[in-house]
């Protein structure tokens, strides 16, 4: 009872209200609005690159077979597997790509 009575007393006192986040999530939000320094003209190419794990081997084939990142980022599953491109490789694409969509994520620029 006397620990309800003295955060009553906080409370009318101002003293217990939100000013400012804890320094953890003032962390997590300062994250959240940091940018890449630098723009990257994207391509197929560059955004395979920027997936990793292999995925930029299949860059010749997916810039002859479906042309424009555009059209990359709206490509089925099936039509990857069509292409020749494996499982595991599929599954990163289309992870990263619904992911550049929602605008979480953007490929860095590679010196």
């Amino acid at each position: 009872m006397a620990l309800v009575a003295q955060c009553w007393k906080r409370l009318l006192a101002g003293g217990g209200g939100a000013a400012a986040p804890p320094p953890l999530l003032h962390r997590l939000y300062a994250a959240r609005s940091y940018s890449a320094q630098y723009e990257v003209k994207v391509g197929i190419p560059e955004f395979l690159k920027g997936v990793g794990n292999g995925v930029d081997a299949h860059a010749p084939k997916l810039e002859a077979e479906i042309g424009d990142f555009q059209k990359l980022l709206v490509t089925r599953t099936l039509r990857l597997k069509k292409l020749g491109i494996p499982c595991k490789h599929r599954k990163l694409i289309l992870k990263y790509t619904q992911k550049y969509r929602l605008g979480l994520w953007r490929p860095r620029a590679l010196n």
